[in-house]
C-alpha cells in the first residue's frame, strides 16, 4: 500500500482525509480504518488457515481409515447372509440325503422281514420242495443285490446364482486416459485366413468375460478370441465367401445377444441382416444395405443402411425392416440427412449416434426427433480438432462423452457435447503398425472396466488401450 497525495474520502467514515489505497479491493481508506480494514483481512487469513488446517486433519484421518463404513458393513452384511444361506441349504441337502438312505434301508429291511416270515412258515409246516428253496435263494440273492446297490442320489447344480452376487461399481474419472502403448489381443500375425490371423477386422463386440467378437469382411467369417487367447475360435461363417445361409460376405459389424447368446450380423454384401444361435441360422432383415448395429435396453435392434442413408429400428421376431428413427430423407449434409452412415450407438435414453462418413460428423437423433444435430466433426475433411475425416466406430460413455473413429487420421477422438473440438484419446502418431500407431482403424469397443479395444483394420489385429487408474 502507498501514501496518497492528496485528501479523498475515506471509504469507511466517508471523510475527507489523508487516504491510502488498498490494492486488493481498490478503495481508499484513512491511517484509523486502513488499520481496521487490515485487521479484518488478517482475521479472514487466520478464517482461511483454520479451514485449512480441518481439511488437512481430515485428510489425515481419512487416510487412516480410506474405507467408506458403511460400504463395508453392507460387503460384511451380504457376506454373513450368504453364508447363512449357504449353510442352511446344506443343512437341507444332508437331511435329504440321511433321510432318503435310511428310506431305502428301511425298505430293504422291511422285504428281509417278509423273507423271514415265509422261511419261518416253511419251516414250521415242514412242506418244501426244491421250488420253494429256490425260491427263497433267489429272494435272498435280490435283497441282497439290492443292498449292495449304491443309492441312486445325485447332485443336481443350477445355473442361477443362488447367492445374490454383488459387485463393486467404481466411479469413473470424466476425463479418463489411456496408455499410448497398445497391446494386441487379436492376430497381429499378417493378413490370412488361420486362426491366429485376421483379414481386415471391421467391427467388434467385447462380452462380459472379455472375450473378444470380430466381423472379418474379407474373411468372410465371425471369429471369437477368448481373453489372453493366442488363436481365436470360428463362430460364424468361415465357409468361403456366399450367399449361403451358412455363408457371408463381407460382415462389417456384430453384437452379441448376452440374453440368448446368440449373435447377430450386419452380413453387409449379402444385404442382409443374420442371427446365428449354436447351427440354428436365421435372416432378421433381408434387403438391406447394412452396416453398423447396435441394440438398446429393451432389445430393440438398430441398423444403419448406408445406401439409403438412413438408421432403422425393428424388434427381433417380427420379420420386417421396422421404422426409420435417423435420416431417411436421401443423401445429404442437411441435419436431417446423412451420407453414408457407418457405426451406431443407441444410449439409454434411445438416442441415437451415428458416423455421417462422407459428412465427415457424428450426428445425434433425440427418440422420435426429425433432424439431427451435429455433436463432433461437421468442419469439413480434416485432420484439425474441429475435424474428422470418414469416422467409423462411436460409443458413448456414462458422462455423454462422445468416441469415435477418425479413421483416415488414424486416431481415436472424444468429444463433449457442445464443444467446438475434440481431443486425442489414442493413435495420431502417423499411418503404422507400432503400438503407438494404427491404420485405418474402424470398430471400437469398451470393455467393463474401461478399456479400450480397436479394429485396426489395415494391419489386421485388434488393439486394446489400457485405461490409467
Amino acid at each position: 500500500m502507498a501514501m496518497a497525495n492528496n485528501k479523498t474520502q475515506c471509504f469507511k467514515c466517508n471523510k475527507d482525509k489523508i487516504t491510502y489505497p488498498c490494492r486488493g479491493c481498490s478503495n481508499e481508506f484513512c491511517l484509523m480504518h486502513l488499520n481496521e480494514h487490515h485487521q479484518i483481512l488478517n482475521e479472514e487469513l487466520n478464517h482461511i488457515i483454520n479451514d485449512y488446517d480441518e481439511f488437512k486433519q481430515r485428510i489425515n484421518e481419512q487416510k487412516q481409515n480410506p474405507y467408506n463404513p458403511s460400504l463395508i458393513e453392507h460387503i460384511n452384511q451380504w457376506e454373513t447372509d450368504s453364508i447363512e444361506k449357504i449353510q442352511q441349504k446344506a443343512k437341507d441337502c444332508r437331511e435329504d440325503v440321511i433321510k432318503s438312505s435310511q428310506t431305502f434301508i428301511n425298505d430293504v429291511e422291511m422285504k428281509f422281514k417278509d423273507l423271514t416270515e415265509q422261511i419261518k412258515q416253511i419251516h414250521g409246516e415242514n412242506e418244501f420242495n426244491e421250488t420253494n428253496l429256490n425260491y427263497l435263494k433267489n429272494q435272498l440273492i435280490e435283497i441282497t443285490e439290492d443292498l449292495k446297490k449304491p443309492l441312486k442320489i445325485t447332485i443336481r447344480q443350477n445355473s442361477k446364482l443362488f447367492v445374490t452376487e454383488i459387485s463393486i461399481i467404481l466411479p469413473k474419472s470424466k476425463f479418463n486416459k489411456w496408455k499410448q502403448n497398445a497391446i494386441t489381443v487379436a492376430a497381429g500375425n499378417g493378413k490370412g485366413e488361420k486362426l491366429n490371423q485376421l483379414n481386415s477386422p471391421c467391427g467388434t463386440f467385447i462380452d462380459e468375460n472379455k472375450n473378444v467378437f470380430i466381423a472379418e469382411f474379407d474373411n468372410h467369417r465371425i471369429v471369437e478370441w477368448k481373453c489372453n487367447a493366442k488363436e481365436g475360435q470360428l463362430i460364424a461363417g468361415g465357409n468361403g465367401k456366399g450367399n449361403r445361409i451358412d455363408q457371408l460376405n463381407g460382415p462389417t459389424d456384430v453384437i452379441v445377444d448376452q440374453q440368448n447368446h446368440s449373435i447377430i450380423i450386419a452380413d453387409c454384401n449379402n444385404r442382409r441382416v443374420i442371427q446365428w444361435f449354436n447351427q440354428n441360422k436365421h435372416i432378421l432383415i433381408a434387403n438391406i444395405d447394412c452396416y453398423g448395429l447396435a441394440m438398446d435396453k429393451n432389445g430393440f435392434l438398430y441398423v444403419s443402411d448406408w445406401n439409403k442413408n438412413e438408421v432403422r429400428r425393428c424388434k427381433i421376431g417380427e420379420n420386417n425392416k421396422g421404422i426409420i428413427v435417423a435420416g431417411g430423407n436421401g443423401k445429404g449434409d442437411k441435419l436431417n440427412q446423412l451420407s453414408n452412415p457407418t457405426f451406431i450407438f443407441v444410449d439409454e435414453d434411445q438416442s441415437i449416434y451415428v458416423s455421417d462418413r462422407e459428412n465427415h460428423r457424428v450426428m445425434k437423433w433425440i427418440k422420435d426427433a426429425k433432424e439431427g444435430r451435429i455433436v463432433a466433426g461437421g468442419n469439413g475433411n480434416g485432420r484439425n480438432l474441429n475435424q474428422l475425416s470418414a469416422p467409423r466406430g462411436v460409443i458413448v460413455d456414462h458422462s455423454s462423452q462422445i468416441y469415435v473413429v477418425d479413421c483416415e487420421n488414424d486416431r481415436v477422438m472424444r468429444w463433449c457435447e457442445g464443444k467446438e473440438e475434440g481431443e486425442i484419446v489414442v493413435g495420431g502418431n502417423g499411418k503404422g503398425d507400432q503400438l503407438t500407431q494404427l491404420n485405418c482403424p474402424r470398430g471400437l469397443s469398451f470393455d467393463d472396466d474401461g478399456n479400450l479395444y480397436i479394429c485396426d483394420q489395415t494391419n489386421h489385429r485388434i488393439e486394446k488401450f489400457d485405461i490409467i487408474l
